[in-house]
C-alpha cells in the first residue's frame, strides 16, 4: 500500500512515518519497540498537529471526542461512518505519524465492516479499532451496553482482514470487546482471545475495573499487543503510568477526553477575546502533563460526569426510554386451554387470541368478551 502523502514532509527528527514507509508499517515498527507508547486522542486537524508537535509517534481519532466536536452530541452511535471518515482524513491530511481510527462497531453486519475498512484505509489511517457491541453503540464507560454474540464478533474480526487482504494493505486491526461490562471479565477474555486467533493485531477490553483484571489480560494471547484505555476523569479504569502499563504488558495507551476535556473547560471560561488562543496553550500543557506520564490535574479539564451532562447523555437515556419496545415471552398453557375450550367451536376472527395473551384466565376473558 502506498505511503501517506500529508501536507507537510516529515521532518528529519520526526519519530512517526518515514519516507516510503506506509502508516500502517510505522504503527507496527511502533508497537514492535519496547514501551507502552501513548496516543493521545484528537477530534480534528489542529489537535492532531498539536499532538505530533508534542513529540507523541502515534496520534489516535476518538469517536467520543470526534462525535462530541462535530456534532456536540454523546457518543451513542449517532455520528456516521461517513462523517467519520471524512475527519478522518483531514487529520492524516495534517500529520506525518500514524494515526488509529476509531471505527465503532464496523457500522453494520460483517459486509459494512469490510467496506469501514477499505474506506480507513484510503482515509490514511495507519489503524483501526473495531468493538463487538450492537448497534446503537454506547461509549466504553457510560451505561446502557451490549454486545454481540462471539460468533458474529469473530466473524467481524474476520470480515476486517479479508477486507485488508483484499485492499493489499497492512492496516493494524485492533479488536475491541466492550462485554467485561455488558457479560463478564471471563467472557471478554475468552473473546479477545478468539479474536487474536482470527487475526486482530492489537486488543483491547474497555472498562477494566481493577490492576490485576489488567494483568489477567495481558497474560491473554502473548506476543500480540495490547491496548489500555486511561480515561480522565472518572473512567472505571484505573490510571497508571505508562512505566506501570508497560510493567503489565500494555504496548500502547490512548487517553480519550484530555484535549476535549480542556478545550471545553477554556471555552467555557469567562475571558477577554485577547485570550481566545488559550485553548491551544491548554491543549499542549495537558499534553505534557501525558507526556510526562500522568494526565491533566482536575482543574484543567471538566470530570467525565460534567463532560456527560454538557453533550447530553443523560437526555439521550431519558428520551429514549420513550421509545423502548418491551418484549414478552408468552408460555400457553395447552393442557389448561385443552380443559376449558376442546368443546367450544371459535369463529375464524378469534383465533388471534390466543397468541396474543399470557395465560388461559386471560383468554378466557377476552373470548367471553367476543362471545357476550
Amino acid at each position: 500500500m502506498a505511503a501517506r502523502c500529508s501536507y507537510f514532509a516529515a521532518e528529519e527528527s520526526a519519530r512517526g512515518i518515514r519516507p516510503g514507509e506506509s502508516p500502517a508499517a510505522a504503527l507496527r515498527r511502533i508497537l514492535a519497540t519496547p514501551g507502552a507508547h501513548q496516543a493521545p486522542c484528537c477530534f480534528d486537524a489542529l489537535g492532531a498537529r498539536l499532538v505530533e508537535r508534542a513529540g507523541f509517534p502515534i496520534g489516535f481519532m476518538g469517536g467520543f471526542c470526534v462525535s462530541a466536536a462535530r456534532l456536540g452530541l454523546p457518543d451513542v452511535g449517532l455520528i456516521s461512518y461517513g462523517e467519520m471518515v471524512d475527519q478522518g482524513r483531514l487529520i492524516n491530511e495534517a500529520v506525518s505519524i500514524p494515526v488509529i481510527g476509531d471505527g465503532d462497531n464496523g457500522y453494520g453486519n460483517s459486509m459494512n465492516i469490510k467496506r469501514t475498512i477499505k474506506g480507513y484505509i484510503n482515509a490514511g489511517f495507519a489503524g483501526i479499532m473495531l468493538e463487538d457491541q450492537v448497534a446503537p453503540k454506547a461509549c466504553g464507560h457510560t451505561e446502557g451496553r451490549k454486545v454481540i454474540s462471539r460468533e458474529e464478533a469473530i466473524m467481524h474480526i474476520k470480515a476486517a482482514v479479508d477486507a485488508r487482504n483484499e485492499s493489499g494493505s497492512d492496516i493494524v486491526i485492533v479488536a475491541r470487546s466492550d462485554s467485561r461490562q455488558a457479560i463478564s471479565l471471563d467472557e471478554a477474555l475468552w473473546r479477545v482471545k478468539a479474536f487474536a486467533d482470527a487475526g486482530a493485531d492489537v486488543l483491547f477490553i474497555d472498562a477494566l475495573a481493577s490492576v490485576e483484571e489488567m494483568k489477567a489480560f495481558c497474560a491473554v494471547a502473548p506476543g500480540v499487543p495490547k491496548m489500555a484505555n486511561m480515561l480522565e476523569g472518572g473512567g472505571k479504569t484505573p490510571i497508571l503510568s505508562p512505566a506501570e502499563l508497560e510493567k503489565i504488558g500494555f504496548s500502547l495507551v490512548v487517553y480519550p477526553l484530555s484535549l476535549v476535556g480542556v478545550s471545553m473547560r477554556a471555552m467555557q471560561a469567562k475571558a477577554p477575546p485577547i485570550f481566545l488562543n488559550t485553548s491551544i496553550s491548554d491543549m499542549q500543557d495537558a499534553l505534557v502533563a501525558i507526556k510526562d506520564g500522568g494526565v491533566p490535574p482536575p482543574s484543567a479539564l471538566p470530570s467525565f460526569q460534567e463532560i456527560k451532562d454538557t453533550l447530553g447523555f443523560n437526555r439521550y437515556y431519558k428520551e429514549e426510554k420513550q421509545y423502548q419496545v418491551v418484549s414478552y415471552d408468552v408460555h400457553f398453557s395447552y393442557s389448561v386451554y385443552n380443559e376449558h375450550y376442546v368443546n367450544m367451536q371459535f369463529p375464524n376472527h378469534m383465533l388471534p387470541l390466543v397468541g396474543q395473551v399470557k395465560d388461559a384466565t386471560t383468554l378466557e376473558t377476552q373470548i367471553d368478551s367476543n362471545l357476550s
